[in-house]
């Protein structure tokens, strides 16, 4: 019988050598979007990694670990899924202009586009609009672009344009266009009615007798909607539903809709943002139901950051994005992975 073989470790010579150059681009990517941050005068900030809570979103989650204190107690502590809370923090103590490139963690998540330890751009900017951070959005993508001189993005047969004019799409327009959905008709008072969206959604997703409006929601949006977006050029979806607010705050003129936006090239979601809540008694209620849907569904449930929900109250006006760096990257660079990127690969994944 013949042994089987064995591919060669990530770091063989001539394996390596075909990662070099995606390498050798996400540095010229790295130091140009420093160097955008610095000319926008904003802040590096270094935030620490291991956090009380990793967050409090449902299908959100986050490696568990134990500190041994010096008093001989354990203390359960995660590492974090996002810099969010603390940068939201130093808003709070005064910061104006502050981003991090961040190590992040989430468990549940390996795939072509996805990695369990990957890094975050997360940007704040006090006093400022919604659509400031998105117009940055936009900026940092074509910075990146130029950094590596690639004319158009390519991603599973889809083409985008960084330097065109992006596309700008409600998330109701969308679900009109590619699933002829009304979605707002589904939702009252910011909450889903999950029998309307089921009826309207029933011809287009399989729906199970215990999803939520926002499991419906998802699936026309991952099956339906996210596969047509960054086609040609950006796409910048906004206004998401107020059931899918997260720590955005709600539209003032609309509040069936939140101040959420995503940006999207060839399919693949780069970017998150929002105007943020500042609400901190609404930020908590949100976070509880939250946190009780996911004991419902996984049998867990993650603390709140006191300390956080006290920062959202005394933090100012604020708008802020979490962008997927190695992402961009990989777009950037013409990769087909985003293994191709990432100077090693998860812990455990050797081959």
């Amino acid at each position: 019988m013949e042994a089987t073989s064995q591919p060669s470790p990530w770091w063989n010579r001539d394996r390596y050598l075909d990662r070099q150059p995606f390498l050798r681009a996400r540095g010229g990517v790295t130091r140009a979007v420093r160097a955008w941050f610095e000319a926008a005068g904003f802040t590096e900030v270094e935030t620490a990694i291991l956090q009380i809570s990793p967050g409090n979103e449902t299908h959100l989650h986050a490696p568990r670990t134990e500190l041994l204190g010096p008093d001989g107690e354990r203390r359960i502590r995660y590492l974090r899924t996002s810099p969010e809370f603390a940068c939201k923090k130093l808003l709070a103590a005064g910061e104006t202009r502050v981003f991090e490139l961040a190590r992040v963690f989430r468990d549940r998540e390996r795939g072509r586009v996805h990695l369990p330890e990957f890094t975050m751009l997360e940007w704040y900017r006090a006093e400022a609009p919604y659509q400031q951070v998105i117009d940055d959005c936009v900026a940092l993508v074509r910075v990146a672009a130029e950094a590596t001189g690639i004319a158009a993005f390519s991603f599973k047969g889809r083409r985008a344009d960084p330097q065109a004019e992006p596309e700008r799409l409600t998330v109701a327009d969308a679900f009109v266009r590619f699933a002829g959905i009304d979605l707002l008709a589904t939702i009252a008072k910011g909450e889903g009615d999950r029998t309307a969206l089921a009826n309207a959604a029933a011809a287009r997703v399989r729906i199970a007798e215990d999803d939520t409006w926002s499991d419906i929601f998802s699936k026309v949006l991952v099956e339906h909607v996210e596969p047509r977006l960054g086609d040609g050029r950006l796409t910048v979806l906004s206004e998401y539903p107020a059931p899918e607010a997260a720590l955005a705050r709600t539209k003032p003129d609309d509040p069936r809709v939140a101040e959420r936006f995503e940006l999207y090239a060839c399919g693949v979601e780069l970017a998150n943002g929002f105007g943020e809540l500042t609400n901190a008694a609404e930020q908590r209620e949100r976070f509880m139901a939250a946190m009780d849907e996911k004991e419902r569904r996984y049998g867990e449930r993650y603390p709140l950051d006191e300390a956080f929900l006290a920062a959202v109250g005394e933090m100012p006006e604020a708008s802020g994005v979490a962008l997927g760096f190695d992402r961009l990257v990989m777009l950037a660079a013409g990769a087909t992975t985003i293994d191709q990127v990432v100077w090693t690969p998860p812990a455990g994944e050797d081959a």
